[in-house]
């Protein structure tokens, strides 16, 4: 990710179109790659909106000095917020998880149910929250 803000981000040559182009052509592919089995905690979703906002900066010229708010440097791009993006396909992913039909390992493996005790925060409870913030119940529960 530095060379690639070393040779595209901070050349005056290059437009701010076609900075953002690369940054949906190149950036966000790398950046979001198998993210829809992450585990979205805190320092997760940290980590991302603040390579994000690095990358977002630079384009716009901007530094952290400049003390400009991230939905401002991102309504001036015309760029949605990463984060939403990522949430969204793994609400897809989990959709997709849902629907399977008995038999096929990705569906078996969310529908599983683990006998004795397993470390507390794992993926099932995060999981649980996303759905249940967005109205969509609990996850692996067909009713839903």
């Amino acid at each position: 990710m530095r060379t690639l803000h070393r040779s595209v981000v901070v050349k005056r040559e290059l437009s701010r179109k076609a900075k953002l182009s690369i940054y949906r052509s190149i950036f966000v592919p790398t950046l979001t790659y198998g993210h829809e089995l992450w585990v979205m905690t805190e320092r997760t979703r940290s980590r991302v909106q603040a390579a994000e906002m690095s990358f977002l900066r630079r384009v716009a010229g901007l530094s952290l000095r400049d003390r400009v708010r991230s939905s401002a440097i991102r309504e001036e791009l015309g760029v949605e917020p990463l984060l939403l993006r990522v949430e969204r396909s793994q609400m897809r992913w989990h959709g997709h998880l849902v629907r399977m039909p008995p038999g096929r390992l990705p569906g078996e493996v969310l529908r599983v149910c683990p006998s004795g005790r397993r470390p507390p925060g794992k993926t099932q409870d995060t999981l649980e929250r996303l759905c249940l913030s967005t109205g969509l119940g609990t996850p692996g529960d067909p009713s839903g």
